[in-house]
């Protein structure tokens, strides 16, 4: 009788744990999923756990430099040919760097990001 307590004791402890790990890993998804609005998100309702505003801050980081190189993009849109290559790599670089963010958050890790995670080290919140 008293073993089976024990189990059952255990198991809910372990079942809390994981619990609170897919919580951590789905802010962290919806922070990097709705960029700049998941970041708001993950500030006003897990501002103490490290793991999801890791990913928050990517998030802004990554919003940030889309922003940018698509107004650049925007810019150089009009040269012939190489304005609609430049905008074209920065679709593909903000798609990718946006999706990568995305795989890592469901992760569980606090994986790196090259230059991103660099970035984000530079700031605390």
């Amino acid at each position: 009788m008293v073993k089976k307590k024990l189990k059952k004791e255990k198991s809910v402890k372990i079942d809390l744990k994981k619990n609170m790990n897919d919580e951590r890993t789905l802010f962290a998804w919806i922070a990097t999923f709705l960029s700049i609005i998941g970041f708001v998100i993950a500030l006003i309702v897990k501002r103490d756990d490290k793991y999801v505003m890791y990913y928050a801050k990517h998030s802004l980081i990554i919003f940030v430099i889309i922003f940018v190189l698509g107004g650049i993009s925007g810019l150089l849109f009009f040269l012939p040919i190489i304005g609609e290559i430049i905008n074209a790599a920065v679709v593909i670089i903000s798609v990718i760097l946006w999706v990568i963010s995305w795989i890592f958050a469901l992760s569980g890790e606090e994986k790196i990001i090259p230059i991103i995670t660099d970035l984000t080290k530079k700031f605390e919140l």
